[in-house]
C-alpha cells in the first residue's frame, strides 16, 4: 500500500463496521478509562501527602521503566502465543494496583516507597497491554481499514484522559480517594471477560505464523536490522523515541504543580481543566483525522506535527496566562495524536509479518520505554530548575532534533513506504 493510499483508502469511521474491531475498542474505551482515573487520583492523592516534585518524576520513571525494559521481550513473546492471554495478565495486575491503592489509602498509611511499587506494577500490566493491542487489531480488521483502526485505537488512548480527570474528580468527591480505587477496578472487566472468547489472535488466523523458538539477543538483532534498513521506519522510530526521552507524558505528571502555580480557583479544579484541555485536543484530532482524508500518513508530516508539538509545549511552560495555557494544551494534544497515530500505522504497515511483534517491541521500547528518561529531562530536573524552564528546555531540544531528522529525510528523499 502506497503513502498517498494511505490517507485515502478508507471512508470515514467504515472500521466501526467491523463488529469485532467495535466491541473491542469501546471496551478499550473503558479500560482506558480506568487507567486514567488511577492516575488522576493516584497522582493527586500523592501530591497532597507529599507535595513532591522528585515524587513526580519518579512516578514517571516507575512507570515507564517496564516499557523499556520488557517492550521487545513482550513483543517476542506476542509473535510466539495469544495476545488475548497476555492482556488478560495485564488487567489482572492493574486491578490489583487499583484494590492496592484503596487499600492504602482507607487505612491511611501510603509510604512513598508503596506508590513506587504500585507504579512499577502499573507499568508491568500496561507493557503486557498497550503494545500487544497493535498485534490483536492487526488480526482483528482487513489490511485496508488497519490506518482507521490505529487512529481509532489512538484516539481512545486520549478518551481516558479527557474522561478519567471527570470521573477520578466525581469519585473523589462522592466516595472519597479509597472508595473510588475499588470502583475503579471493576472497569477493568469487561475487557477481561471480552479478551476470554474474542475469537482472534494467533489460534484464529488462516495462515498461521511460524513459531521458531526463542534465540535471545539474535531474535532483537534481526528486529534492530529491519528497522535500519527501512528508512521510514527508521525515522519513525527516531522521532518517537526522542519525543518520548524528552518529553513523553512527564509533563502530566507535573500537572498538579503547573495548576497550583496559575493560582485559579481550586488547585483540583485547575488541575482537571488541564488535563481535560490535553485529552480533549487529542480527541477532536483522532476525530478530525478520521472524518477528513487531507492529511496523509507519511513521515513528512508527522515530523512536522511533532514539531508543532514542541512549539506548543514551550509555549505552555512559559505562559503566565491561564487561558493561554489551556489553549495550548489543547493545541498540543491534537498534535501528539496526530503524530503517533502517524507512526503507529506506518510501523503497522511496514513490519515484516513474520517479525510484527518485535518490530512493534522495539517501537514500544521507543515511543513509551523511553519516556521512562523524561521523568529526568522534566521532574528530577525541574526539581532543580522548576518544572517551567525544565519542560520549554526539553522541547526546544527536541524541535531541533526532530527539524534535523526532517532535514536528512528530505536530503534523501525518503517518503516511501
Amino acid at each position: 500500500m502506497s503513502t498517498a493510499e494511505l490517507g485515502s483508502s478508507n471512508r470515514s469511521f467504515a472500521v466501526l463496521k467491523n463488529k469485532g474491531f467495535s466491541a473491542f475498542i469501546f471496551l478499550s474505551a473503558m479500560a482506558m478509562l480506568a487507567d486514567n482515573v488511577e492516575h488522576v487520583i493516584s497522582y493527586f492523592a500523592a501530591f497532597q501527602k507529599f507535595h513532591s516534585a522528585t515524587l513526580g518524576g519518579f512516578a514517571v520513571i516507575a512507570h515507564w521503566a517496564p516499557y523499556l525494559m520488557l517492550s521487545i521481550p513482550v513483543g517476542i513473546l506476542a509473535d510466539r502465543t495469544d495476545t488475548r492471554r497476555l492482556m488478560q495478565v495485564g488487567m489482572v495486575i492493574f486491578i490489583g494496583v487499583s484494590v492496592s491503592w484503596g487499600v492504602l489509602l482507607t487505612s491511611n498509611s501510603l509510604q512513598i516507597w508503596h506508590a513506587e511499587v504500585l507504579l512499577v506494577l502499573h507499568g508491568v500490566a500496561g507493557v503486557l497491554w498497550i503494545p500487544v493491542t497493535q498485534l490483536l487489531i492487526y488480526d482483528i480488521v482487513v489490511l485496508d481499514q488497519l490506518p482507521s483502526a490505529v487512529r481509532l485505537n489512538a484516539t481512545v488512548r486520549y478518551l481516558g484522559p479527557l474522561l478519567g480527570p471527570a470521573l477520578g474528580s466525581l469519585l473523589m468527591l462522592f466516595f472519597g480517594a479509597a472508595t473510588g480505587m475499588f470502583v475503579n477496578a471493576f472497569l477493568y472487566l469487561p475487557l477481561f471477560f471480552w479478551l476470554a472468547k474474542a475469537p482472534y489472535g494467533s489460534a484464529y488466523r488462516k495462515t498461521p505464523a511460524p513459531r521458531p523458538g526463542v534465540r535471545g539477543w539474535a531474535d532483537i538483532h534481526e528486529a534492530l536490522i529491519a528497522v535500519k534498513e527501512s528508512p521510514t521506519l527508521l525515522a519513525m522510530m527516531l522521532m518517537s523515541g526522542s519525543a518520548a526521552f524528552l518529553i513523553g507524558n512527564a509533563y502530566q505528571a507535573q500537572m498538579p504543580r503547573f495548576a497550583s502555580d496559575f493560582g485559579q480557583m481550586s488547585v483540583g479544579m485547575t488541575y482537571a481543566i488541564l488535563l481535560a484541555a490535553d485529552a480533549c485536543g487529542g480527541l477532536v484530532g483522532g476525530i478530525a483525522l478520521e472524518s477528513s482524508n487531507r492529511l496523509r500518513t507519511r513521515p513528512e508530516a508527522a515530523l512536522a506535527l511533532a514539531m508543532g508539538w514542541c512549539v506548543c509545549l514551550a509555549v505552555f511552560a512559559l505562559t503566565h496566562w491561564y487561558l493561554l495555557a489551556v489553549v495550548t494544551l489543547f493545541m498540543a494534544g491534537f498534535l501528539e495524536l496526530s503524530f503517533n497515530s502517524m507512526a503507529q500505522a506506518l510501523i503497522q504497515l511496514r513490519a515484516p509479518s513474520e517479525i510484527r511483534g518485535r518490530i512493534i517491541g522495539v517501537y514500544s521500547m521507543a515511543s513509551l520505554g523511553a519516556r521512562t528518561f523524561s521523568g529526568v529531562s522534566v521532574g528530577l530536573f525541574g526539581g532543580i530548575v522548576g518544572v517551567h524552564y525544565s519542560l520549554c528546555l526539553s522541547a526546544i531540544v527536541l524541535f531541533s532534533f526532530l527539524a534535523v531528522v526532517r532535514s536528512k529525510m528530505a536530503v534523501q528523499n525518503h517518503y516511501l513506504v
